[in-house]
């Protein structure tokens, strides 16, 4: 062994030549580690001066979308839903609520946010109503009261009309001689010395001011007690008062100094709703009330508490398991996975993103995609240690962080699809779970690729560690691997079979559609969910009946959560609503009234309709991308073993009677994005050996690809199976069946990127060379990478490596 060693004359030399290597790896350390520094330094300063603005369903309140309509006059577009938006800020802003949001949305919608209100009806009322305001003289009563009792409001001639007075008597208005226009301010107020009550107090603009004095001028013409001395003013075609002129008031001079006041039987809530409408002004395009959800205080404190448990447990076990498999690289990229939650909340911070109940959960979900990239990495590392003759732990990590570079790339990018799908298309609290997973995504790489890369290299180069190589956890190939090699089953022998068994899970899961049928939420149906938190629990049973006693026959009935109960029904009015909430009242005694939610049919349909743009964008894009990025092959493969995904989530979701709703959306167009990393890494290590084994048969490529990626399979898998466990078991009820859904993605991802993705690559390759796929079971000699369609005609290995990874 002595005489095999280079002679000592050449030792210095390679000394020499390595020191500028080693001196240009310790700049690069230098400077991720300065990056590092710079990202945890703003990480923590924004998140110290910057909190995180809750969403509704988190921290409890109301949120209300309303469509602007187009009159005969008036378009209902984006110039007019923009002046809407001005209008219903000065009424929010007047309701005293604290913290509103209320933006425009689209070209005809706007939506509004009430942190805090959980009786929405009054706010609704006071936002939806159109709140045109005119005076108008009367010319006397009306010769057939039932014009007005029939809402006969247009008379025919001059522009006459027939209202009913507060007192129901009927009136013939003439024209209106003031408008909401010309009102400079409203304010309602007290008269103790007079005894009036609360009145409302009406200041006109200069020229609203000389046609007050006019109107009240002419009808002061009147003898007292006849009807032509009354003044009436209208609000949204209803008589709200019609006041005689004082008697003091001259003939001709009117009330003059430019304000007057508006009486009646008001208490004080009425009193300040009339003088807040009246100083909003009018809405200049009616509006309607399209969607409506109301959260319980109690209930977004309980969310947030159940996904902060669901995080630290969740986190605590992924962190325990990398430990366990990859030791002391496994512990450092437990501290980064701590750095990854800090750059996370101080980008939500940072960007003014909403956090949602989904985004929550959003958050926990990217801690799994944290893992994924440093398993990624620490894998190659093994692979690098393994088949060097003189491995150094340092080397082989610096190998593994540039060889996992580009599946780590093309994973994310294919869940930031996703997530930007989320972003554009869909709406409410699963717009947010699309920013969050973005983001998530994001801050992983960071902290996969800059901060574990820092501490994994800085601790690799410790003598301590360089001594006891074994403590890295990246020394042996893993127990997985080993059984692997030693094995070494030939998986894509037949692919047939895996797509026939592939096709029967298809077909039994899918069957689910067409026997059970979807369960859609009211979120693609239309109508009225709210949940009842009850004193004492109710059977369902027993409500069902009790509802339909009470006029609603067709409600559906459900236990959910502790002991509380849903009541979804078809659209309902707040009336009707108070209905239902009294009969479940009357089961469950004292009932609180935790969440509201209403949907309109236009809604709904139009939320069907982007639900199948985006499953249909979704799997486009992904065909896109992993076109460009491999070839056609492996991105129809991949889009195949998706669809195929897609149908079994829906299938059994069928079978077991679950909601299709928002909340699925996300997780079905997550699963899209999260499942895929694993066809794109087993495509990507496809497409290496191709670049270096261009004799070797295609499928037993394939099947060495499958082998050589399955323990970074297993180990991400186990990683996102914890996180999702300890959602699905501690988070929010209305989280169960997202993190469910996850977790049967998970598996089945998992499953069809090896049993279906590679053999589809390995059918579809084998019809391109016009050949048969190989059968052999050893290497020996192959078909080569010849071009397809062109079987005969060999090529050089530079050509070859360019053809086949592009």
């Amino acid at each position: 062994m002595k005489r095999s060693r280079p002679p000592s004359r050449t030792r210095p030399s390679a000394r020499t030549g390595s020191r500028p290597r080693s001196r240009s790896r310790s700049r690069s350390l230098n400077v991720r580690a300065l990056v590092a520094l710079a990202v945890m330094a703003a990480s923590v300063a924004i998140a110290l001066t910057m909190p995180v603005r809750l969403g509704l369903d988190l921290r409890g309140g109301t949120q209300i979308v309303l469509e602007t309509k187009s009159t005969d006059t008036t378009k209902a577009d984006r110039e007019a839903t923009d002046r809407t938006v001005e209008v219903l800020r000065g009424r929010i802003d007047a309701l005293g609520v604290a913290e509103p949001t209320i933006v425009r949305s689209g070209e005809n919608r706007v939506v509004v946010e009430l942190p805090g209100v959980q009786d929405p009806k009054q706010a609704a009322d006071v936002l939806g109503r159109t709140a045109q305001l005119t005076v108008h003289s009367v010319l006397g009563p009306a010769e057939n009261p039932a014009d007005a009792a029939e809402g006969r409001t247009e008379a025919a001639k001059d522009g006459e009309r027939v209202l009913p007075d507060e007192s129901g008597q009927s009136l013939r208005l003439k024209d209106a001689t003031l408008t909401g226009q010309d009102v400079k301010g409203a304010d309602a107020r007290f008269d103790q010395q007079g005894g009036a009550g609360w009145h409302v107090t009406v200041d006109f603009k200069d020229s609203g001011g000389d046609r007050w004095a006019q109107v009240t001028g002419e009808a002061a013409c009147h003898p007292a007690g006849d009807p032509q001395r009354r003044v009436a003013i209208v609000l949204d075609n209803k008589i709200i008062s019609a006041p005689q002129v004082d008697p003091s008031v001259a003939c001709g001079a009117g009330i003059t100094g430019g304000s007057t006041q508006i009486t009646g039987s008001f208490d004080d809530a009425e009193a300040r709703e009339l003088a807040l409408l009246v100083k909003g002004g009018a809405l200049p395009v009616p509006v309607e009330t399209i969607e409506q959800r109301t959260i319980g205080a109690t209930l977004g404190d309980e969310a947030i508490n159940a996904g902060a448990w669901a995080a630290v447990i969740g986190t605590a076990l992924t962190a325990l398991f990398i430990i366990v498999v990859y030791r002391l690289m496994g512990a450092l990229a437990t501290v980064a996975l701590l750095c990854y939650g800090l750059i996370s909340y101080a980008a939500l911070a940072a960007v003014g993103a909403t956090l949602t109940l989904p985004g929550l959960a959003g958050f926990v979900l990217a801690i799994g995609m944290a893992v994924d990239a440093n398993v990624l990495v620490f894998e190659r590392a093994r692979e690098e240690q393994a088949t060097r003759t003189r491995p150094s732990t340092r080397s082989a990590l610096t190998a593994g962080f540039r060889s996992a570079f580009s599946a780590i790339a093309d994973s994310n990018i294919t869940t930031l699809i996703a997530a930007a799908l989320l972003f554009f298309l869909a709406s409410g609290p699963v717009k947010g779970f699309g920013v969050t997973l973005g983001i998530g995504v994001l801050a992983s790489m960071v902290s996969a690729l800059v901060i574990t890369r820092v501490l994994a290299e800085f601790a690799a180069s410790r003598p301590a560690v360089f001594r006891r190589p074994r403590i890295t956890g990246i020394s042996s190939t893993g127990p997985v691997r080993d059984a692997l090699l030693r094995r070494n089953p030939f998986l894509m022998r037949r692919p047939r079979r895996w797509l026939a068994a592939s096709l029967v899970v298809l077909v039994v899961a899918g069957s689910g559609i067409l026997v059970r049928g979807l369960n859609f939420g009211i979120e693609f149906t239309g109508g009225r969910l709210i949940e009842y938190s009850t004193a004492t629990q109710v059977d369902p049973e027993r409500a069902r009946d009790a509802l339909a006693d009470a006029g609603f026959p067709r409600a559906v009935v459900q236990s959910s959560g502790d002991g509380d109960l849903t009541v979804r029904t078809e659209e309902l009015t707040d009336a009707e609503a108070a209905t239902v909430t009294k009969a479940v009242a009357e089961l469950g005694g004292e009932t609180e009234k935790v969440r509201d939610e209403l949907i309109g049919p236009s809604l709904g349909e139009e939320l069907r309709r982007d639900a199948l743009i985006a499953l249909g964008l979704a799997l486009a894009a992904q065909l896109a991308y992993l076109a460009a990025r491999f070839r056609l092959l492996f991105g129809t493969a991949a889009v195949g073993a998706l669809a195929h995904d897609v149908v079994i989530l829906v299938g059994v979701f069928a079978w077991l009677g679950k909601p299709i709703d928002g909340v699925f959306l996300a997780a079905l167009l997550t699963v899209i994005g999260y499942s895929v990393n694993d066809s794109v890494v087993l495509f990507d290590r496809v497409r290496e050996l191709l670049g270096k084994e261009r004799k070797t048969p295609f499928d037993r490529l394939t099947n060495d690809a499958i082998l050589q990626t399955l323990p970074r399979t297993v180990n991400t898998g186990m990683g996102a199976v914890l996180i999702l466990a300890s959602l699905a078991v501690l988070a929010d009820d209305s989280l169960t069946d997202f993190a469910l859904a996850l977790l049967i993605g998970v598996v089945v991802g998992t499953y069809s990127s090896v049993f279906t993705a590679s053999p589809l690559a390995v059918e579809l390759h084998g019809r391109d060379a016009g050949t048969r796929p190989a059968r052999r079971r050893g290497g020996g000699k192959g078909r080569g990478t010849a071009r397809p369609g062109r079987p005969d005609r060999q090529t050089p290995a530079s050509r070859t490596e360019r053809q086949e990874v592009p």
